[in-house]
């Protein structure tokens, strides 16, 4: 029993509380309504309110005020005073409202706001010809004057914004210590700013453009006062809606801070003036879009046109060039085949000759070795016999190996200029036709490389295709890597593999300038050449890419600027049943 009374004393405690709060809210608000209320605002924050020549209040937010206290029946008195002693007067009870507060977030701890009557747009100021600051980051180490206690200063403060702060007590300080150049900048509203700068003549600052942020502004009752915010807010409503509200604003505020045109006015003069217009430019706008269309095709059939042209013309142009290339190669057959023959019959008695002495050597040295035992060394041509015995052997074996060797490179330089029009499914040994190749660029390389390399892979598969083709690719791949290095002492480095996709491959890989990207992309196209100047066409990648594809292959490209380039020639392994 005793416990069931204790828990129905607990459930009337809260009802107790708020019949308690109630009585006191009540009390609090019939005592207000029996004495004048006391509204309170700053004294210099003109249009909206200030003391006047006589020291009376005016302003705008004074006469609204006086109107909303008139048609609700109240009795007001109003007290103007510096800002931050109006704020600490309203938190102490001994003023019942603000006229005037900006709405913030962080206010709303100290405060309850009523509707807003007007917005205050805050401003930075700054002197004459400074173009460093524009925005809320060009304050960052700035001088900023601010009135203390203003919502310009808790923005500063709330946003964090490292700034050497200079506190003053009213908006007339902050304007006149920055016209007399002291400080970067001030935080003052644009309107009350603009009032203050034509009284004190001031001539030399201005607002910058773009109002650093805009606020709601309007009435304030400490926190928890709702029923007499509630009464300003009714007359605020009555005086909008009697139309006296517009009058008070439209003599303060003037253009200034204009009302909006209700949506509705808008709505109905645009149906009345704009409807018939809209009508003739739909009409304009349909006929307009049937002819762009009309166009539009007619256009895109114009450019396919000139597309196709452009196409065909380089198109004819490459194969003009090709076949000029072509020309010449068989000119270069012809040619090679001639010196060929002139440079073979001279040697071929060179060898049959060398071939001779090299065989008659051994009989010719016992005679001479006879003639040394007994009259000692003698003079056989330059030098002395015991050292000629020696030495002409080698010289003989020199000789033919020298001699063999041009026949070599002959064959080398006929088989790569000759015409062959044999097909693609012969089975070629990699490592021949790259062997054959580096004897036809071996001058070459050495003028441009004492750093060159190659590695050949053990057991590397044959490929199929054409032997003489892919020397023509082989020897314009090692030819270009030669062509891109700027220093004998850069490297040129060949290696050939396998891959597990059926392919053999031959890298080449040279230290020279490297190429960009976007070039990179153009490389294989017919005529695209960064050594044109030099006497290049353009054709020999463009060539050897032909080749390779017609190979069922590929050639892969990498390379950065400064860091060389590297070229990877992949061809299909040759199998049995290809020539199925």
């Amino acid at each position: 029993m005793q416990t069931s009374r204790l828990l129905r004393s607990l459930c009337l405690l809260p009802i107790l509380l708020l019949c308690i709060i109630g009585l006191a809210q009540a009390e609090e608000d019939s005592v207000t309504d029996e004495r004048s209320l006391v509204l309170g605002g700053d004294h210099n924050y003109p249009p909206y309110e200030y003391l006047d020549q006589f020291g009376f209040p005016a302003g705008y937010n004074v006469e609204l005020s006086k109107a909303i206290a008139k048609v609700m029946g109240m009795e007001i008195s109003i007290r103007l005073n510096d800002w931050g002693q109006v704020r600490r007067a309203l938190r102490k009870g001994e003023v019942d409202l603000l006229m005037g507060m900006a709405h913030t977030e962080e206010r709303l701890s100290e405060v309850d706001f009523s509707s807003p009557h007007a917005k205050v747009h805050q401003s930075i100021w700054v002197r004459k010809g400074n173009m460093t600051i524009r925005s809320k980051a060009d304050l960052v180490g700035k001088e900023v004057v601010v009135m203390k206690g203003s919502v310009m200063h808790d923005y500063m403060l709330e946003h964090e914004i490292v700034a050497n702060l200079f506190l003053v007590t009213t908006l007339t300080d902050a304007l006149t210590l920055l016209a007399s150049g002291q400080h970067d900048c001030a935080l003052v509203a644009k309107l009350p700013g603009e009032y203050l700068l034509s009284e004190l003549n001031l001539t030399n600052i201005h607002p910058i453009a773009r109002p650093l942020v805009a606020q709601n502004y309007g009435f304030a009752v400490k926190k928890g006062r709702l029923s007499l915010l509630a009464r300003f807010n009714e007359g605020l409503s009555l005086l909008k809606k009697s139309g006296e509200y517009g009058q008070i604003r439209e003599k303060w505020l003037g253009v200034l801070q204009p009302e909006g045109v209700p949506g509705i006015v808008i709505v109905r003069y645009g149906a009345l003036v704009v409807g018939p217009l809209l009508l003739v430019l739909v009409l304009i706008s349909l006929w307009s879009r049937t002819l762009r269309k009309q166009v539009a095709l007619r256009t895109g059939e114009l450019e396919a046109e000139i597309i196709e042209r452009k196409r065909a013309a380089d198109e004819l142009q490459v194969r003009q060039k090709q076949l000029l290339h072509a020309d010449k190669m068989s000119s270069l057959g012809i040619l090679t085949s001639g010196v060929a023959h002139e440079i073979n019959n001279p040697n071929g008695l060179i060898q049959l000759n060398l071939s001779q002495l090299n065989k008659s050597w051994p009989d010719a040295v016992e005679i001479l070795e006879e003639h040394y035992l007994r009259h000692g060394d003698f003079k056989l041509g330059w030098f002395n016999y015991s050292r000629m015995r020696e030495e002409i052997p080698q010289m003989l074996d020199e000789m033919i190996d020298s001699s063999h060797k041009i026949k070599r490179i002959v064959e080398d330089l006929k088989d790569f200029a000759r015409r062959n029009d044999s097909g693609y499914n012969d089975s070629v040994e990699f490592a021949g036709v790259i062997k054959a190749a580096l004897r036809l660029a071996d001058n070459q390389l050495r003028k441009s490389t004492n750093c060159f390399s190659v590695e050949f892979a053990d057991d590397l598969p044959p490929f199929r295709g054409n032997g003489h083709r892919i020397e023509q690719v082989v020897v314009n791949l090692i030819l270009n890597a030669c062509q891109a290095l700027t220093s004998s002492q850069q490297a040129i480095h060949l290696r050939t593999g396998q891959l597990p996709e059926g392919m053999v491959y031959l890298t080449v890989e040279d230290e020279g300038c490297g190429m960009e990207s976007d070039l990179l992309e153009r490389i294989t196209d017919p005529f695209f050449t960064t050594r044109r100047e030099s006497g290049g066409t353009g054709l020999g990648l463009s060539v050897s890419d032909g080749i390779v594809k017609d190979h069922q292959g590929r050639l892969e490209f990498s390379s950065e600027p400064g860091h060389g380039m590297r070229v990877r020639l992949l061809l299909p392994i040759y199998q049995e049943n290809d020539d199925e």
